[in-house]
């Protein structure tokens, strides 16, 4: 589903939520998982735990002139159930795009898992006329799910 301001997608992953949260609150697996070709290695990480916490991501794109960082803020958290960030050049506040994922336990090995690129939070209007949103396709964020399946068959 692609509206103004997010795009979602989901997809029936053969794992338990805790197999696949596990895969998600792990930053060092997040290059593993991307779809949209930009996330390249951790710079520092821990293990997402809580609300409050920040990782910090090497990064490329021709949308930043090449290799960057980002600081993602954790603006969500239920284990085994939700976790959402907020990505922003290193250094700065967030502007207010995020990323959701959501898990739905469906029976003992199957998992419906909801991703969501969200920027209806972003109202500064200098980010809004540089930035062209969105700068991950539906596509890209059906082939990160698809990724995320294939990594959590292996957890």
């Amino acid at each position: 589903m692609t509206n103004d301001t997010q795009i979602t997608v989901s997809r029936t992953i053969d794992a338990p939520a805790q197999a696949i949260f596990d895969v998600l609150s792990n930053p060092q697996r997040h290059p593993d998982l991307d779809g949209s070709g930009f996330v390249r290695s951790v710079e520092q990480a821990d293990r997402i735990k809580q609300v409050g916490d920040v990782f910090t991501m090497n990064m490329t794109g021709d949308h930043m002139g090449g290799d960057y960082q980002t600081d993602n803020h954790v603006t969500g958290y239920d284990e085994n159930s939700l976790l959402a960030w907020q990505s922003t050049p290193a250094g700065a506040e967030p502007f207010g795009w995020e990323w959701v994922w959501r898990l739905e336990q469906q029976g003992p090995g199957q998992t419906l898992v909801t991703h969501t690129y969200d920027w209806s939070k972003v109202t500064d209007k200098e980010i809004l006329q540089k930035v062209s949103f969105p700068l991950v396709s539906q596509g890209q964020l059906e082939d990160s799910l698809a990724r995320l399946a294939e990594v959590s068959a292996g957890s």
